[in-house]
């Protein structure tokens, strides 16, 4: 970050002097012009005026000498001859008199206009502007009026305005380098608590925040990383959630299976307790194998949720096919698989995994469901989207539970799912593949009356 102020700093630095170097390039070029104007438009306006004191003829030493007066009080200088070869007499420098007074020169001042010239003159060492009017009786030209001036540059100011100048220019580059430097220090300020907060969350540390204090883009910028962060923070504890909890999963099974396998190894059981046994090693076995592969099926369906394969199916069949599949396991409990379904509606869907959708909430239904009691399974069409509505008379769920029955690994009732082999993660399952088929999920339950899954997919109409 301090790499980034420097560069700043600098480029403040450089539009700074850029700009002081440009205003007195500017300042020198409009000063001279409105300085050599001005200049001008006086010696012509004292010319014109000495011009008035010639009344025709011949010029007269009398008009010689009062011009020739005028200098005592101007800082012009102007003189009065009748030939402009007569000027070297009075000019402290050299002229060309061809150039000076040309054929056409001659033809503009016997026309009355006056003749302007601006020439560097060695003497001066600077740039000396003239004005030449003539005087003329009758179409001649009798004399001319020569008036000249060396032009000051704006470097010959007094030393003293030389030196306010320069103070000024100082005191201002100051005034402006601190408010500039106390800009960019509160500019860098949020970057630089960015900065920090980013360096914190590489080391681990996601419960790190940055304050915000504006609404631009900085502001913008440190509310997107306080985002991140409490999404990078909720993915690791989720993970680190996940973890405890596969490894606490697993580890029940495997001790389990560790267990009565060494025992039955040093022949510590014998007849029916090992015959027990080895059913119980099995059935752990089997446990652990669910559990790997929904997990597995868990982060596959994450990791790839647009490259599931829609297509139309007709749902009467898959459910159907579903249900059948469970017809054992609820006459093992005396429950009736009551079926209620639209043979006309044409799902888009991928009929694998709504199938596995449909085996993992209707056997919710049945593992939590009294003994001789019924499961409802219905589908019907409602606003142009296939329904599937699977409702059973179990146990229910508490209201404070089902805000969190899809998470990962929930359980309404740990040692209830655990002796009946669940894992927490079916319905966590159907939630992402129902979220893959582009469809909803809802579930409406009442502690000791049951439960209503409600399954929303888009139908073919819609495509």
């Amino acid at each position: 970050m301090k790499k980034l102020s420097i560069k700043i700093w600098a480029l403040i630095l450089v539009f700074l002097f850029i700009t002081i170097a440009f205003m007195y390039v500017f300042t020198d070029i409009i000063y001279e012009q409105l300085y050599v104007e001005h200049t001008k438009d006086s010696m012509v306006e004292v010319g014109e005026n000495l011009q008035t004191m010639y009344i025709g003829g011949k010029v007269t030493d009398e008009l010689v000498d009062k011009v020739d007066q005028y200098n005592l009080f101007s800082n012009y200088k102007v003189f009065a001859v009748r030939n402009p070869k007569e000027l070297s007499a009075c000019l402290p420098f050299e002229i060309d008199y061809d150039t000076l007074i040309g054929t056409d020169e001659r033809k503009q001042l016997l026309q009355g206009d006056y003749i302007t010239k601006i020439g560097y003159e060695k003497r001066f060492d600077r740039q000396v502007i003239s004005v030449i009017l003539p005087l003329t009786d009758q179409d001649r030209l009798e004399g001319i009026l020569y008036l000249y001036y060396p032009l000051a540059k704006i470097s010959e100011l007094p030393k003293k305005e030389v030196v306010i100048l320069i103070s000024s220019v100082l005191l201002f580059a100051i005034v402006v380098g601190y408010f500039v430097r106390k800009g960019i220090q509160l500019l860098m300020k949020p970057l630089n608590e960015l900065h920090e907060a980013v360096e914190n969350m590489s080391r681990r540390n996601y419960e790190t925040r940055v304050s915000v204090t504006s609404k631009d883009e900085i502001g913008k910028l440190s509310e997107a990383f306080n985002e991140m962060a409490a999404e990078i923070q909720r993915e690791d504890e989720e993970q680190r959630t996940f973890l405890a909890t596969v490894s606490h999963e697993l580890r029940t099974p495997i001790s389990y299976v560790k267990g009565y396998s060494e025992a039955i190894q040093n022949n510590f059981v014998e007849g029916k307790e090992k015959e027990e046994a080895m059913e119980l090693i099995v059935r752990e076995a089997n446990r652990m194998e669910r559990l790997t592969n929904e997990i597995f099926q868990l982060a596959r369906s994450k990791n790839n949720i647009e490259d599931l394969e829609l297509y139309p199916i007709v749902l009467a069949e898959t459910v159907r096919d579903s249900v059948k599949l469970l017809e054992q396991q609820a006459e093992n409990k005396k429950i009736t698989l009551s079926v209620s379904l639209d043979e006309n509606i044409i799902a888009l869907a991928n009929e694998e995994k709504l199938k596995q959708i449909f085996i993992n909430v209707i056997e919710n239904a049945i593992r939590y469901s009294m003994v001789g009691s019924k499961v409802n399974i219905m589908t019907k069409i409602m606003k142009e989207k296939a329904v599937i509505e699977i409702a059973d008379n179990g146990i229910g769920i508490p209201s404070e539970d089902l805000p969190h029955i899809t998470e990962r690994f929930y359980r309404v009732n740990k040692a209830r799912s655990r002796a009946d082999g669940g894992s927490g993660l079916g319905l966590s399952i159907v939630d992402q593949l129902v979220t893959q088929h582009n469809g909803k999920l809802a579930i409406v339950s009442e502690l000791g009356k049951g439960t209503i899954v409600t399954i929303t997919i888009p139908c073919m109409e819609e495509i």
